[in-house]
């Protein structure tokens, strides 16, 4: 039996502290993990305030996204006290083949998750928050009502706070999705991930054009919510299928695009394809903001919720220089 771990050279951590976190791909055959180049190598988090961000997280009981992934950014973000909360547990009821976080049959819900993130989001003193989640296809609203729980509790803790969410798709939830438009978060964020012809080897739990008409979906609930979507390349995918998803996501409407480099988490996950430039990244983002995009991330080491707070506050400068730009022609 092969077992999976929490890095892609198992022989590097001690026997005592191993754990199955993948127990889907098992019995996948491994991949070759490709040596980074030097524009996506980041230094191991020890500042004080990671140190105190994450004191904040676990005295609390909480889960973050950016331990959870593996998020090479982390230290920057907890430095400044900045945190992605992933609420509803930390076992995720699908199985992709790029993500890091542990698949299986998710525990009950907490009801007193809404509390502490609303405690800690004011402790920390939070200007803006973004709320993510695992995918609980367990429970017959996927989770939309905890995700409004968490959003009024929030609103209720810390009201000057702004909220961005990033959810899962809830296939198969009807009224899920309008619920938790209702609850008005500032910005709803869903990730197509990669591009359709990827879904069956990338995503195969999810729908790219449910994905598609989600957003779309959310913009004809509330026209006035920012809308947002990212993915990563480094797959196998095509220039001309990524220009193809910019397109996509602008027909329905979505304002923010984000685009990072995939990190391949262990051997047993898919194969980094190919390590893409910073200049070819920079593409990537002068032809999204002529597609229309009201905002762009595009880099090695862009994740969605990476600078969030600062983008929101340009997203809405950028929004409202449009609106300007329009009544004055």
């Amino acid at each position: 039996m092969v077992t999976i771990l929490d890095a892609t050279k198992p022989d590097a951590i001690k026997p005592e502290t191993r754990r199955v976190r993948h127990p889907e791909k098992q019995k996948r055959p491994d991949t070759e993990v490709k040596r980074k180049p030097e524009w996506i190598r980041v230094k191991a988090p020890t500042s004080k305030g990671y140190q105190e961000t994450r004191s904040i997280v676990k005295e609390n009981n909480l889960v973050t996204v950016c331990e959870e992934a593996g998020c090479p950014n982390i230290g920057e973000c907890w430095d400044k006290k900045h945190a992605s909360f992933m609420i509803m547990g930390e076992i995720c009821t699908r199985a992709c083949a790029f993500c890091n976080v542990i698949t299986g049959k998710p525990n009950a819900l907490d009801v007193h998750e809404p509390y502490n993130v609303a405690k800690a989001v004011k402790q920390m003193g939070l200007q803006h928050v973004v709320i993510t989640s695992v995918d609980r296809d367990d429970l017959d609203d996927g989770g939309a009502e905890h995700f409004e729980k968490v959003i009024r509790s929030i609103r209720a803790a810390s009201p000057e706070t702004t909220i961005e969410i990033l959810t899962p798709d809830f296939l198969r939830k009807p009224g899920a999705l309008e619920r938790v438009v209702a609850a008005k978060p500032d910005v709803f964020n869903h990730n197509l991930e990669t591009v359709p012809g990827n879904y069956l080897t990338v995503r195969p739990g999810a729908r790219y054009f449910h994905s598609l008409r989600l957003l779309q979906r959310v913009k004809e609930l509330d026209p006035t919510m920012f809308t947002k979507s990212g993915i990563m390349v480094g797959l196998g995918e095509e220039r001309n299928e990524v220009l193809q998803l910019m397109d996509d996501l602008r027909s329905a409407d979505v304002d923010f695009m984000t685009i990072g480099q995939y990190l391949q988490p262990t051997r047993k996950h898919h194969e980094v394809m190919a390590y893409i430039t910073p200049d070819e990244f920079k593409s990537y983002e002068k032809i999204a903001y002529t597609k229309g995009f009201l905002m762009v991330s595009s880099s090695p080491l862009t994740r969605s919720s990476h600078h969030a707070g600062d983008d929101f506050a340009r997203l809405k400068a950028n929004r409202e220089a449009k609106l300007a730009a329009a009544a004055a022609g």
